[in-house]
């Protein structure tokens, strides 16, 4: 089973960065992302890589503020976060996915069918 640890979380004030990373045990998924869910919200989709097609997802909350990227060799994906803000404090969790979802609120099946990890926490503060 694919293995993934998050790391990078934080406690930033509004505006500022954090560059999270997810360390893969391997790379092989068609699909890896990055997904937060705040407290007594569902899980959603922030921005995800699809190996299948190249295409990068992003929600429309993050677009122009977040980057994600890869490598490949390390087994390790990014996602960079600049120009925080408080309503982007979650958990995020990295996954693996067999297709890339929407980047709303997840399915049950998505995320039945998802590898994550355990979460890395991200705080914004006004």
């Amino acid at each position: 089973q694919v293995q993934l640890v998050e790391s990078g979380g934080g406690s930033v004030q509004a505006g500022g960065s954090l560059r999270l990373s997810c360390a893969l045990s391997t790379y092989r998924s068609a699909c890896m992302g990055w997904f937060r869910q705040a407290p007594g919200k569902e899980r959603e989709g922030v921005s995800c890589i699809s190996r299948q097609t190249g295409y990068l997802y992003y929600a429309d909350s993050v677009k122009g503020r977040f980057t994600i990227s890869s490598d490949n060799a390390k087994n390790t994906l990014y996602l960079q976060m600049d120009s925080l803000k408080p309503e982007d404090t979650a958990t995020y969790y990295c996954a693996a996915l067999r297709i890339c979802p929407r980047m709303t609120t997840l399915l049950p099946a998505t995320m039945r069918t998802g590898v994550w990890g355990q979460g890395t926490r991200v705080t914004v503060s006004g």
